[in-house]
């Protein structure tokens, strides 16, 4: 894969060292980066489990040549698209979907995932596995690569509808948003704020077990972590995750 970085950091493919990968898979590495509830998305076992090995040489590991121990993982899928907003995914689940389920041959990249050991957050990292994700994505011929970006403080805001969100901008016309930055900063460009991305419905009760909330009656309501209400109806909750489509060019 494309080398990069700084001299304690060795960069692999999930096709080059097949057994990080698994060791990172067994032990749950990064599980604890996310909020609980987004383990447990409608359709992300199907893109996500379609990574490994089918995808293996999209998926970048990063690893601390000090210590041996992954500290870095980056996942992308490679898909069809025509380039235009009209053909563009309406969301991750939607990307994942077309990725999994069309056949012919991929034209583009989409990062899922991008995940920092919090011991080595701070330290630049992010910045370099999304521009692993576009080496990779131009390594193997694709022409772009596009990322359904979570941007990293709008549970702050869970009642904002992303699409304001996404357009609050700094003093010096960067995102607002931690994470939207570090994507503008390696040139990456807002195509489409999503409110409707990742799809979690689940009973009521699960999502009191990952929440530590109580949802006493019909609603809706915010939660921990949450980047939108949760809908609370005969039992289940619902729930709509939004991001926000940014893109890469990677000539």
């Amino acid at each position: 894969m494309p080398r990069g970085g700084p001299d304690w950091l060795q960069a692999f493919t999930a096709e080059e060292r097949p057994d990080l990968w698994e060791a990172v898979q067994h032990g749950d590495a990064f599980r604890d980066l996310w909020p609980e509830y987004n383990h447990h998305g409608n359709d992300t076992p199907l893109y996500f489990g379609a990574l490994f090995p089918r995808h293996a040489a999209y998926q970048a590991l990063f690893v601390d040549r000090r210590s041996g121990a992954v500290v870095a993982r980056g996942r992308t899928i490679p898909f069809r698209w025509d380039g235009s907003l009209a053909d563009l995914p309406p969301g991750i689940d939607a990307l994942g979907r077309r990725a999994v389920e069309e056949a012919g041959p991929a034209t583009a990249l989409s990062a899922l995932a991008a995940e920092i050991d919090r011991r080595y957050q701070g330290s630049g990292l992010s910045a370099l596995v999304i521009a692993t994700m576009a080496a990779l994505a131009r390594h193997h011929g694709l022409d772009v690569l596009v990322a359904p970006v979570r941007p990293n403080r709008k549970d702050r805001y869970p009642l904002t509808p992303i699409e304001r969100y996404a357009a609050w901008r700094r003093p010096d016309g960067l995102p607002a948003d931690p994470w939207m930055r570090v994507h503008a900063r390696l040139g990456g460009r807002i195509l489409r704020p999503e409110p409707r991305s990742l799809h979690i419905a689940a009973p009521v009760e699960e999502w009191q077990a990952w929440t530590q909330v109580g949802f006493p009656e019909d609603g809706h309501y915010v939660f921990p972590g949450g980047l939108a209400p949760l809908a609370v109806s005969a039992g289940r909750g619902d729930y709509w995750e939004p991001n926000v489509w940014m893109l890469h060019a990677v000539t």
